[in-house]
This record gives C-alpha cells, sequence and structure tokens, in this order.
C-alpha cells in the first residue's frame, strides 16, 4: 500500500483495499469466517438475554454439556456445524438463514 502526504500533513493510503490486502496476506477466508462467526454468536446471546435463557437453561433445551454451548457461543471458534447453530437459534425461536453472494475479487 503507497502512503502519500496531504497538505495537511495527514498520510492519506492509495493502492490497494483492505480486501487485497487480506487476500494477500492469505488470511481473507479466515478472516470472513470470524467476522461471520463474531455476529452469529451476538445474535445467539442477545436472543438468550431477552428470552431470559442461561446458558444452563440452553445447553439442558439442545440437551448438550455447557462447554459445547460456550463454544458455540464462543466467537472465535469457527467449527462450529450448521446444524449446531440451526437447533440453538431454534431454541431460541429464531432461524438461520445463509445466502451465498458473488465474490468482489475475481
Amino acid at each position: 500500500m503507497k502512503a502519500r502526504k496531504k497538505k495537511n500533513g495527514a498520510t492519506g493510503h492509495t493502492g490497494s483495499t483492505f480486501d487485497s490486502f487480506l487476500e494477500e496476506e492469505g488470511i481473507r477466508e479466515e478472516v470472513e469466517a470470524v467476522a461471520v462467526k463474531r455476529v452469529i454468536s451476538w445474535q445467539l446471546a442477545e436472543a438468550m438475554r431477552k428470552k431470559k435463557k442461561t446458558k444452563q437453561d440452553l445447553a439442558k433445551q439442545l440437551n448438550t454439556s455447557r462447554s459445547q454451548l460456550d463454544r458455540l457461543l464462543d466467537p472465535q471458534n469457527v467449527t462450529v456445524s450448521l446444524e449446531t447453530i440451526t437447533r440453538a437459534a431454534k431454541a431460541l425461536g429464531k432461524r438461520l438463514v445463509i445466502r451465498l453472494a458473488d465474490s468482489s475479487t475475481g
């Protein structure tokens, strides 16, 4: 990324985008997966809060352990299955919606 000086002394960046930087570093997919999981984890936690469900209550309803539920709610853990996320969403009166979008890089 090139930096160029503006008249006020600030540095503006020209050249590559953040997405292309992530591509160049070979981490774009990983960063996107963590971002998606952070949103899902937050949405599940918010639904739990609104429904006044504790982790223990939800784990019991899902017939799973509290540690499994902690992995589901961990924003960094991207290895949680779609089935698990779908079951948790359903238990909270929600549904999982997934869509594919065109890639912005060729």
